[in-house]
């Protein structure tokens, strides 16, 4: 093999490797991982950080539609 079938053999490899990588489940939300790192925070016997106040209601954007 050439020089260049090996780079792209290598650079091909990595794509794939990087693109296995991840988690599979639901996005978290910024409240839900305050709540979270609330939770870490009190089993691990550290200092709570503030609560997070509840999120507003979501209201309706005008591009919602495209999506």
């Amino acid at each position: 093999m050439t020089a260049s079938r090996i780079c792209a053999l290598i650079a091909l490899s990595a794509a794939l490797a990087l693109a296995a990588c991840g988690r599979k489940a639901d996005l978290d939300t910024p409240y839900d991982a305050a709540i979270e790192a609330r939770k870490q925070a009190e089993r691990d016997d550290k200092p709570l950080p503030p609560e997070p106040e509840k999120p507003v209601e979501d209201r309706p954007f005008i591009l919602d539609g495209l999506i």
